[in-house]
Parts: C-alpha cells; structure tokens; sequence
C-alpha cells in the first residue's frame, strides 16, 4: 500500500511539472540594474515574431488596449528603493508592467499594484502609475520580446524592443 501511494504522489508531482512547463511555453528572461542602494529587476516572458511584424501583433490594440509587454504570467517589475519616472513616483515594491496604447501609436508604461497574474489579466482599478514610453524605430530588429535596463546620466533606462519597436522610459532612483 505505501508504495503504491508513493507511486501515485510521485506521478502527480510529475504530471504538475509537464503541466506547469506547458503554460509557461515562452523562454523567461530577467533585467537587472543597480543604482547606489536600490536595484530594480524586471522579469518577463520572451514571446517571437515567427515571422509577423509587431504591427500584425500589437496593431489590433485598440487606443487604451493594454499589452502585458512579454508572454505567459505577467511581466513583473521590482524595486528596492523609490523611483521618479519624471513626475511619477513609483515607491519600492514588487509591479506588474504594462504598456498602454494610445491614438497616434503613441504608448505609456504602466505599474500595476497585482504581479504574478496571468498576464492578460490586467485590473486597470489596480493601475498605481502610468509614464509616457518614448517610441522610436530600433536600429536592429529584435525576433523576441526584450526588455533592458541601462544607467544613463545618473539615472536608468528601461527600453523595450520587439521586431523593429523600441520603447523606452528614463528614471532616477530617490
């Protein structure tokens, strides 16, 4: 009888591991920066083009359509100190990210107070902040979803790329 039991656990154990490895079918892949004492890490899923554009991917975003910028569970942006994202505070804690679509193709990086959702469930009522995302044309394009984090000029940068997109938002730790 224990061995049977032992037999029955042990397929189960297995059978949520094939499970768990289906639902995350995107490569993961984390930023890091530190700037003096606050590191900031954002962690995401790494979704491809396969041969589409971003403009196939993302064009049927409609103004105020939310992206979960990557793939699977949602991208999950965390930071040990306070930061300013020009007149955006983002306190210290643990967000999901978003990025927003507004008229013109213009978009804006939003902090949501859930993370590890599933990343299409985004719940606006819990949006913390939203900042204004630069976009610009990449100068290589990028076959998977990338996100970095760079220090410029006292401050950081986070730029996301995706085929020939490239987004990006510049902050200062507090």
């Amino acid at each position: 009888m224990r061995k049977l039991l032992i037999g029955v656990l042990a397929s189960g154990l297995l059978i949520l591991t094939a499970v768990s490895g289906v639902a995350q079918g995107n490569p993961r892949d984390t930023a890091k920066l530190t700037l003096g004492s606050t590191t900031i890490t954002v962690e995401y899923g790494r979704p491809s083009l396969k041969g589409r554009t971003v403009t196939e991917l993302l064009g049927r975003l409609k103004p105020g359509g939310f992206w979960r910028l990557g793939a699977d569970t949602s991208t999950t942006f965390s930071t040990t100190g306070d930061l300013q994202f020009g007149h955006a505070s983002v306190p210290k804690g643990d967000y999901s990210l978003w990025a927003q679509r507004g008229a013109n193709n213009t978009w804006k990086l939003v902090f949501n107070k859930q993370h590890g959702q599933w990343g299409t469930e985004h719940d606006p009522s819990q949006d913390l902040v939203s900042v204004p995302l630069k976009g610009t044309k990449a100068s290589e394009s990028a076959e998977m979803v990338t996100i970095s984090l760079s220090e410029q000029g006292g401050g950081g940068v986070i730029a996301i790329l995706w085929g020939d997109m490239k987004l990006t938002a510049s902050f200062k730790a507090k």
